[in-house]
């Protein structure tokens, strides 16, 4: 009998985009919640839902550990948690209601949650946690589990309705940690490890896990939704990061590595000290983080993340056109793009791009410039999306009048428009394709061991005229999927008149 049973809403095979992919990386929020947990004395069980089946694994579950505390801890290190997937609100409601017939309290987490406190409420959680939760989840099962008589509504960062009244009590807000080294590495032993390695193995024939060095993004891109951190960013102390490097090679067999920060190498600094420490530890292995373009452009910090064993850097570039980089509120200029590209190639570091279209005022002439810029730097990969309107954005702010009954995607691969855009959902899926496919017909990825492709099926790259065929796709859709009373934002509104 364990005093807390955590898990996590996030399934693999409900994700069709992400079956195809096979990437499954363990929990890392989960655990980390785990760790301080059974750091503090409780006994704690989880249930990793990204590989096991939740709909026959989580009543199983429920029986073996007997917990009276129940806590849906999702990752918020996992950026399909944070896109807030209809289909993963459905399994975290499902839960809600296996826990509570097993007589469990119900604690949730998550950025859905945060976002949806009163709607998590109304189906059963007893308490939602918001911002970041490790102390408030502490705090919360010392007062359920050891019968102290504190009123749980003033525990910073809780968020319940009292007395049967559905009206919603918040508490005051948690202050966000300085010192991430306060908490223990993450409790890994409670995952099957051998469930990861074995997908990993079979779909890659390499086996990478996850870690983070950091939490949050200062940086003030209007579309970006941070529920969980704000604009606030903390560092771990670069010697424990190396450290955590060397354990997850020799503990784990770990082959690569992913950092799963929203934005590596900000501090140059930091990011020199994290060099000399994998240095001297001997921890050197191939791994990718997330980065800004402008970050990138310094040769010192490049040289120092190739000399660490970084192998690939996906930057938000988003788009090619000023433009409508401005009306993001990106803070990136084009040609940092250019000059991070020649940066990261220089030092052996592949580039690989985040591109998003369909933004409000975004022209066919904007997109064209995104399309010259990627067969202007060549990216060694790139990842499409569509603007996604995320609940605590300004973006979302905007266009929130103009949602309809879906709000959210069903899974990663949805690719719908939730807003009036330029183009019908049609037209950015062909573009999609056709951009995806151009890129991989002149990206040499058998030549790189850790390349993504799933090796177990036999890869199929188009040929030239496959291309065309594709973009001859685009441009004959790009007529007949315009919208006439597509959104334009403000500025771009102004802009599409020619005033100053």
């Amino acid at each position: 009998m364990a005093d807390v049973l955590l898990t996590h809403s996030y399934h693999l095979y409900y994700d069709r985009k992400q079956v195809r992919k096979m990437q499954p990386y363990p929990p890392l929020g989960t655990l980390y919640a785990a760790a301080l947990l059974r750091h503090k004395g409780f006994s704690v069980a989880l249930f990793d839902s990204m590989l096991d089946d939740p709909a026959e694994g989580f009543p199983k579950a429920l029986r073996e550990h007997r917990a009276k505390i129940v806590v849906i801890y999702e990752d918020n290190f996992n950026f399909l948690s944070k896109m807030c997937l209809s289909r993963m609100r459905e399994v975290a409601f499902e839960m809600i209601d296996a826990a509570h017939m097993a007589g469990a309290t119900v604690v949730v987490h998550g950025s859905d949650s945060s976002d949806h406190c009163a709607e998590y409420l109304a189906r059963g959680a007893d308490y939602v946690l918001v911002g970041e939760a490790e102390w408030t989840l502490l705090e919360v099962v010392e007062s359920l589990a050891r019968g102290l008589k504190r009123d749980l509504a003033s525990i910073p960062g809780v968020v319940c309705s009292q007395n049967g009244d559905a009206r919603v009590v918040r508490s005051s807000r948690r202050p966000l940690m300085r010192d991430l080294d306060q908490l223990p590495f993450p409790a890994r032993d409670l995952v099957d490890m051998d469930l990861y390695r074995q997908a990993w193995r079979e779909a890659h024939d390499f086996f990478s896990l996850n870690l983070v060095s950091s939490r949050g993004c200062p940086y003030r891109c209007n579309w970006c939704a941070k529920p969980i951190y704000g604009d606030s960013f903390h560092a771990r102390n670069p010697e424990a990061v190396a450290e955590e490097m060397r354990r997850l090679r020799g503990i784990f067999g770990a082959d690569h590595l992913w950092f799963a920060d929203d934005l590596f190498g900000i501090n140059n600094r930091w990011v020199q000290h994290f060099a000399d420490h994998v240095r001297r530890r001997n921890a050197a292995i191939p791994f990718k983080v997330q980065a800004r373009a402008d970050l990138m452009r310094k040769e010192e910090t490049v040289a120092a993340l190739a000399r660490s064993g970084c192998a690939e850097v996906w930057m938000g570039v988003e788009s090619g056109s000023q433009k409508v980089l401005d009306a993001m509120d990106k803070g990136i200029r084009i040609e940092q793009v250019l000059r991070a590209r020649q940066n990261l190639k220089q030092h052996g570091v592949r580039a690989c791009f985040f591109l998003q279209f369909g933004y409000p005022g975004e022209t066919w002439s904007d997109i064209q410039k995104t399309i010259h810029l990627v067969r202007e730097t060549r990216p060694d990969d790139i990842g499409v999306s569509v603007s996604y309107p995320l609940p605590g954005t300004r973006f979302y702010q905007r266009v929130r009048e103009e949602l309809g009954a879906k709000s959210n995607w069903v899974d990663s691969d949805d690719l719908a428009m939730m807003f009036k855009g330029a183009y019908t959902s049609e037209f950015y899926r062909a573009l999609r394709d056709a951009l995806h496919a151009e890129v991989e017909s002149w990206s040499a990825h058998d030549e790189w061991r850790f390349s993504l492709r799933d090796r177990s099926t036999p890869a199929v790259r188009l040929g030239a005229n496959q291309v065309a065929e594709l973009w001859n796709s685009v441009e004959q859709l790009e007529p007949a999927c315009r919208n006439s009373d597509a959104t334009l934002l403000p500025v771009l509104a102004c802009s599409a008149l020619g005033c100053d």
